[in-house]
This record gives C-alpha cells, sequence and structure tokens, in this order.
C-alpha cells in the first residue's frame, strides 16, 4: 500500500462564492499540505491560477490581494442586522455591481455597443479587460510554466460546444487560458486562443472532477473538491428561492453523481482483477477482461467533499454579490469547513493510498 499520495485542488466555478475556496486553501496551507495539481473552471481557474503561479510563501497573500480588490468598492456595511435587512443589503450589492461591475475584474460596455446594427457589435454585457491587468499583476505566469503545481484548466469550444481542457504539462499557459475559462456568456464575451473560441467550461460542466479522474496516472491521489453549489437543497417557496435552487443544480454537475459513478467503476476494475487471477494464462489477455481491468482511475483515490452551503440571507444573485462582507463570510466559511475535516477522527484515522475510492464529505457544521 503507497505511504505518500499527490494532493489536488479541484475548483468549481462560482464567481463570487470563490472566495470560499481561497478561504479553504488557506486552512489546508497552513497545515502544510503540498499541493502537486489545481483543476479549475471559471473563478476556480482563476483561484487556481493565482495558487500555481506564485510561490507557496505568497499565494494566499496573492488571493487575498485579489478578492480585496475585486470586492473594493462595495466595502460599507449593513446599516442593520438580522435575515431580512442582510438579504436586503445583499440584493442592493448584486445590483450595485450588476450596473457598474467589479474593479479589476469586469466593467459594463456602453449601451451602443450591443446594439445589433452596429458594425461591430459586442458579444457580452461586460468588458473584462481589467481581469487581465490584474491576472498580470497577481499571477506570474513563468513561475506557473516553469515551477508552480500542475494546472488544468477547463473550457468550452463555441464552434463544437466539447469541453476543450488547456493543461500547463502539455503546453505553456498563459492570461488567456484562464480567461476563456470564466467566459461565462452573455456577460463576458468569447476568448481567442490559436484561432479558436472558447467560453467558460461551466458551459458544459462545472467541476473539473472527471478530467483529474480520467488523468490520474498511477500514484495515489488525495483530492481536495472544493464546490461552491449544492447539489441537495430545500423545497422553494417563493419564486427567488426558485430561482436560486435552479442556479444550484444546475451548477453543481451532479458532483455526488460523478463520485458513485467512479466508486462503481473502481469496483469493476477490482472485480476484474479478482477474476484474471482465477482464469487460465490463455485467457488473460482476452480483450473483453482488458476493457474491465481498465475501467476507472489506475491509483487508489481519497476524495475530500468541500461543500459551500447556503447561508439564510443568500438568493439567486449570490455567484456576481461582490460585496466585502459576503467575501469575507465566504473566505471564513472555507476555513471554518476545512478545519472540521482535517480535525475530524475520520479524517485523522484514514488509511493513505487505500485501494479503491475513499469519500470523505466531513466540512459540514452537522458532520
Amino acid at each position: 500500500m503507497p505511504t505518500a499520495e499527490r494532493n489536488v485542488l479541484v475548483l468549481q466555478g462560482g464567481g463570487a462564492l470563490g472566495a470560499y475556496q481561497a478561504g479553504a486553501y488557506e486552512k489546508l496551507a497552513q497545515s502544510r499540505l503540498e499541493i502537486d495539481w489545481v483543476a479549475g473552471i471559471s473563478i476556480g481557474a482563476i483561484n487556481a491560477a493565482i495558487i500555481c503561479g506564485n510561490p507557496v510563501e505568497t499565494r494566499v497573500e496573492r488571493l487575498r490581494s485579489f478578492w480585496e480588490q475585486i470586492t473594493s468598492d462595495l466595502t460599507y456595511a449593513p446599516w442593520m442586522w438580522g435575515p431580512k435587512p442582510r438579504r436586503i443589503y445583499s440584493e442592493i450589492a448584486a445590483a450595485e455591481v450588476a450596473l457598474a461591475g467589479a474593479p479589476g475584474f469586469f466593467r459594463p460596455r456602453p449601451l451602443l455597443a450591443l446594439w445589433p446594427f452596429a458594425a461591430h457589435p459586442a458579444l457580452s454585457f461586460y468588458d473584462t479587460a481589467p481581469l487581465a491587468a490584474t491576472l498580470n499583476e497577481t499571477v506570474d505566469f513563468d513561475y506557473l510554466n516553469e515551477k508552480g503545481p500542475r494546472l488544468s484548466v477547463g473550457t468550452t469550444d463555441i464552434e463544437t460546444g466539447n469541453f476543450a481542457y488547456f493543461d500547463s504539462t502539455e503546453m505553456r499557459l498563459d492570461m488567456r487560458h484562464i480567461m476563456a475559462s470564466g467566459a461565462l456568456p452573455p456577460g463576458f464575451p468569447p476568448v481567442e486562443i490559436d484561432g479558436h473560441f472558447y467560453w467558460d467550461g461551466g458551459l458544459v460542466s462545472n467541476t473539473p472532477l472527471q478530467y483529474v479522474m480520467e488523468n490520474a496516472g498511477t500514484e495515489a491521489l488525495c483530492i481536495f473538491q472544493i464546490d461552491l453549489f449544492s447539489a441537495r437543497g430545500d423545497l422553494p417557496v417563493d419564486i427567488a428561492d426558485v430561482q436560486q435552487r435552479e442556479k444550484d443544480i444546475r451548477y453543481s454537475s451532479r458532483t455526488r453523481l460523478t463520485t458513485d459513478r467512479y466508486r462503481h467503476l473502481h469496483d469493476i476494475r477490482a472485480a476484474a482483477e479478482r477474476l484474471a487471477a482465477k482464469l487460465p494464462k490463455e485467457m488473460q489477455s482476452d480483450p473483453d477482461l482488458a476493457l474491465l481491468r481498465d475501467a476507472g482511475p489506475d491509483c487508489p483515490v481519497t476524495l475530500v467533499h468541500f461543500i459551500h452551503r447556503k447561508e439564510g440571507f443568500e438568493r439567486n444573485s449570490k455567484d456576481y454579490e461582490f460585496s466585502r462582507l459576503s467575501m469575507t463570510e465566504h473566505w471564513t466559511a472555507g476555513i471554518a469547513d476545512v478545519g472540521r475535516t482535517l480535525a475530524h477522527r475520520k479524517w485523522k484515522s484514514r488509511e493513505i493510498g487505500k485501494d479503491g475510492l475513499q469519500v470523505f464529505d466531513l466540512g459540514s457544521r452537522n458532520t
């Protein structure tokens, strides 16, 4: 049984909720966990680039710098406390972002640019040029490509409608690849890379877990999957709840279904190995048996779930509500959830490199 494993971060998309991932990473960094690979989509790709594009000792500082910059226009506090005032505050903050953008991230286009009869009508409501400047300030792309952990970012090829991944082990990544992963239409414009145009990878799947599993290799993996939308939730009670619940279901990308699928594939692979041991030598090369033996990742996998749980004041606008207050709350929640998991007796007593797929979901306050 392996005594060491590669640590992987899998970062889901989710806009303003991405501060939860930054907090989660801060707590993981405090525990001295060395990250070997980061895969991200949308805001997860931006967080991933900041992590992979900076030395260990400055990563949290650079993450905080990014998140404080894009929330710097909304630093005022609610005028009253309580569920309803907090909800009103968040809706007002989200409305301000929709009208004015977020500093260092995106800004609204002039209305004339959206006129369909213009010579070159815009393909998005917002201009993401500020994000390009911010990435150049917060990410050292030379470090990312030459010294940082492996980075994989997911996008959608606009013309084929298929996933397209960009991986630092296969090519040199730059600002375009990160921006393409977060180019969610119609808000943000497509990004051109080598003659092809890309949108946000979340249009196909908001979680890069499948890519990591399919490219896992043979070494034991410990995957920290940090999700921003929960597939599970309460029955809606009003139209605002309906909109939020629909978004949660759509962007959670059926995380647990994917996990169950890979657990089943691991079981098939193990059964095939046991069957092969019972068969005569002349049947060991049977193509049907070979197909079964290739099912699932070729390594032991530990999968750790961290899922941002809905706060009572949050509504459909939660992923574009870039207030400093909400950012700080998301960040703190990420720290707390990781802390609960790392302190849990089940985590402390786990077998490193145990064959098959181990799943831990210990971050909830109710666990």
